[in-house]
């Protein structure tokens, strides 16, 4: 009997978004794929691509599988992965480059109200200075809403109060703290 031959097409290489990369990030071209950081990653287990995987794909330019893949959402910054890594490579940053990448190139991710969350929390920050749990989940919820089903209704509502009742949540404040430093910081930052 005579074996099939089965070959996936690969997509062309991106040079390009591979040297860009290179360029942002310290020494990600020593990746030797020991696999350490994947290895001490706490969410690895959720990832589509473990982190050297990440890495891997990076370098070869598959563009489009990186931006579309869920472990760049999903990266906890945690920095385990970088304290592993025997080549000191800064993959939280490489993490935070491709998340920003995906955003310009408007890629709709399955993870997308991890986004969502995020603009919720730097909102809250830019706006009281600080995060307040209450006005977080409310926010987060108008931006992703999944608020609008009566089971999500009663399950954040349940929580809210057993979080309430032992003292986890507080009701906003409406103090401001340092919002014109805070400000000042934004400014800096986002003005790039």
């Amino acid at each position: 009997m005579q074996q099939q031959l089965t070959t996936e097409k690969i997509p062309l290489r991106n040079n390009e978004f591979t040297q860009k990369i290179a360029a942002e990030v310290r020494y990600l071209n020593r990746c030797y794929q020991c696999s350490m950081c994947s290895d001490g990653c706490p969410v690895a287990y959720a990832m589509d691509y473990y982190p050297n995987q990440i890495i891997h794909l990076v370098r070869f330019g598959l563009k489009d599988k990186v931006l579309n893949s869920t472990t760049i959402w999903l990266c906890a910054s945690c920095e385990t992965c970088a304290t592993r890594c025997p080549n000191e490579i800064e993959i939280v940053r490489l993490m935070d480059i491709l998340r920003e990448e995906s955003v310009k190139a408007g890629v709709n991710s399955r993870v997308s109200n991890i986004l969502k969350f995020h603009q919720a929390f730097l909102d809250q920050i830019k706006k009281n200075g600080r995060i307040n749990e209450v006005s977080l989940m409310i926010s987060y919820e108008m931006k992703s809403r999944e608020f609008l089903s009566f089971p999500k209704i009663k399950e954040l509502t349940g929580m809210a109060i057993g979080m309430f009742k032992k003292g986890k949540i507080k009701f906003p404040s409406l103090k401001r703290h340092s919002t014109g430093e805070i400000k000042s910081i934004y400014k800096k930052v986002f003005s790039h």
